[in-house]
Order: structure tokens, then C-alpha cells, then sequence
């Protein structure tokens, strides 16, 4: 996937206070310490797009990026907010759960949610929650089980199945260390935001 452009539009508190969508787009979500930053760059093949920290928990708000692909087609990218290890006051944390489910819930724009995993922790009763959250409100999901590189190379396939079974969702295999599998990611998200629609058409009414 070739990628034209790739910016950082703004951080919201909340989803009102995000732009009205004008493109298709794709929420991330996952614990605050399984990579978000590192796939979001990956995909857009940027360095430094989204912010990395060795401090877990630094994606405060709703964090909007814009991708133009090659065909000047654009997504939009949201970034939620980290939850499990984030080193945030327990007030802050707790104001991120009414955060993600007001987004998930009331954007007209979203076309589905790509939850990471670290391959190596396996689905746990976050990911769990959020699954059936997702299941419930009619939302899409897809699962990417992230920083197989941790693992050796004849337990990532078994680690990989173990995360398709546990959340009824086949998880992707994906390193940003590597790069291994963001062909595959790419192709699961262009479908989920059926992107090959005119943009006007691309956002689900």
C-alpha cells in the first residue's frame, strides 16, 4: 500500500469536539502498552507520525489522522486512548471509558475497530469486554495480534490460532519491528472501510 500523505489532524476529549467525518474511519484500540503508535506509524510508513513512549498510557484523547492513499482515496485513523498499565491518575483512566464508548457508540463515520493484542499475553478480560461491547452496539471488529517478533518463530502460529479461538475473530499476525503482516493488515482494513466506494458513499450513514 502505497501511502501519499500521512498528518496528524487534532486530539479530541471527546467526540464531540472531533471534526464531522468526512471519510471512512478505522478506531484503534488495545492496551497502552501493545503498540498502537508503532502499527499506526508502520502502516503509514512514517517514523514519527503517531507519538511512541516507554511510558505506557501517553494517548490522552482521541488522537485523528488522515491517510491519502495512491488513487487519492483518504481514510481517517482514530487513535483511543490506552487502557491496563497506563501510568495516568485513576480519575484520568476511569474518564476514558465514557471517552471510547460515547466515540465507539456516536460517530457516524466509523467503519469498524481494530483491537491489538499482544500476541504474547493473549486475550485478556479487557479485550474480552470490549469485543462483546463492540458485538453489542453492532460494530465491526478486527483483532491484530501484535509483536510476534517477541516470540520464537515455531510459537507464533499456535499463539495466533490460541487468539482466533478465544476472541471468534481471526487475529493478524503483525510486527512493526518487521513489518510482517502490515500487507495482510492493509488489505483487512481497505475492506472494512470499503474503501474502494467514493468518499461520499464511505462513511456509514
Amino acid at each position: 500500500m502505497d501511502v501519499l500523505e500521512a498528518e496528524f489532524l487534532m486530539t479530541a476529549v471527546n467526540v464531540a469536539g472531533l471534526p464531522p467525518p468526512l471519510f471512512a474511519e478505522l478506531a484503534f484500540a488495545g492496551r497502552s502498552n501493545v503498540g498502537k503508535s508503532s502499527l499506526i506509524n508502520s502502516l503509514a510508513q512514517r517514523k514519527k507520525l503517531a507519538r511512541t513512549s516507554s511510558t505506557p498510557g501517553c494517548t490522552r484523547g482521541l488522537n485523528l489522522f488522515r491517510l491519502t492513499l495512491r488513487g487519492d482515496a483518504k481514510l481517517d485513523f482514530v487513535d483511543l486512548p490506552g487502557y491496563g498499565f497506563a501510568q495516568r491518575s485513576k480519575t484520568e483512566r476511569l474518564s476514558w471509558g465514557p471517552m471510547i464508548e460515547g466515540f465507539l457508540k456516536q460517530r457516524v463515520g466509523l467503519r469498524g475497530v481494530v483491537l491489538l493484542v499482544d500476541i504474547r499475553r493473549g486475550l485478556e478480560d479487557e479485550e474480552h469486554e470490549l469485543l462483546e461491547f463492540l458485538a453489542h452496539i453492532g460494530q465491526r471488529a478486527l483483532v491484530v495480534a501484535t509483536k510476534t517478533d517477541r516470540l520464537p518463530a515455531n510459537k507464533r502460529k499456535p499463539a495466533g490460532m490460541a487468539l482466533t479461538k478465544a476472541s471468534g475473530v481471526s487475529a493478524i499476525p503483525f510486527s512493526a519491528h518487521t513489518g510482517d503482516g502490515r500487507d495482510e493488515l492493509w488489505r483487512a482494513l481497505l475492506r472494512m472501510a470499503a474503501i474502494g466506494q467514493p468518499a461520499a458513499t464511505a462513511v456509514k450513514q
